[in-house]
């Protein structure tokens, strides 16, 4: 299933001359007994917004899990920006160089926000930049400066997390996945573990990102915010995709 285009859309988001950036074919991932993902297919091209949705227990967060091999897949292919993992047999990724290299074109927002508490949030962020992929820290510091006023934390830089609302953690979270200026953002249920009044912000720099023509894949409860920002929705039910909708084709969303 191919994540199409939004007619209103950004300009450099429509056509189909845009390379992909995630592709999965045929997954599948089972936990002992239990086959949570049936066979799962989609691509994202680059500026796609796919937004995923269905009910808990349907498999959308293992399926996002999966193409970060953050969960092994039992079986199938992940392509990343062209570049097909290499899987043994039993799913499990033949190259653990390949997988650190293909986590570095993904950012990763999790529901539970997943900060370093020991960390301030300018550590949170310059962490992976200085440590793994070698960003000069003075660099490090100042994109990570830049991304906390995108977010509205620039008077955060020095706080540790513990003494942030739920809605500035995740807004720090996502400032740290794009700290590695990644190719695609995943987003797992980003608002899940909010208090209702603190949804909003969160929503509001997913948004913009939106807006930005990021590549992004969504897992949400969100209806509203799914049908406003994604060119396209899918719906898991059960392990399998049920169905997708898409703007470019005038249907509209559920």
């Amino acid at each position: 299933m191919t994540a199409a285009t939004a007619q209103s859309a950004p300009q450099e988001r429509n056509g189909n001359d845009r390379s992909e950036a995630i592709r999965v074919e045929n997954l599948h991932k089972t936990f002992g007994e239990l086959e949570v993902l049936k066979g799962v297919s989609l691509t994202a091209h680059e500026g796609d917004v796919v937004a995923i949705i269905g009910g808990s227990g349907s498999g959308k967060s293992t399926m996002l899990r999966c193409i970060n091999f953050l969960e092994t897949p039992t079986s199938g292919r992940i392509v990343i920006g062209g570049e097909e993992v290499a899987m043994r047999p039993d799913g499990s990724p033949a190259s653990r160089r390949q997988i650190e290299h293909i986590r570095q074109r993904l950012g990763m927002v999790f529901q539970s926000f997943n900060l370093w508490s020991h960390k301030t949030v300018m550590e949170n962020l310059i962490e992976v930049p200085v440590h793994v992929l070698k960003v000069p820290k003075e660099e490090a510091i100042e994109r990570a400066r830049t991304l906390l006023a995108r977010v509205g934390l620039s008077d955060k830089a020095d706080v540790y997390p513990a003494f942030m609302s739920g809605g500035q953690q995740q807004r720090a979270a996502i400032a740290r996945a794009l700290a590695i200026e990644p190719r695609a953002m995943l987003f797992d249920e980003p608002t899940s573990a909010l208090d209702p009044e603190l949804v909003g912000e969160v929503l509001n720099v997913i948004r913009d990102l939106a807006k930005e023509g990021r590549t992004m894949l969504l897992v949400t409860h969100e209806m509203k915010f799914a049908r406003e920002v994604s060119d396209h929705v899918i719906y898991l039910y059960n392990g399998r995709i049920e169905s997708g909708l898409n703007k470019s084709y005038g249907i509209d969303f559920v």
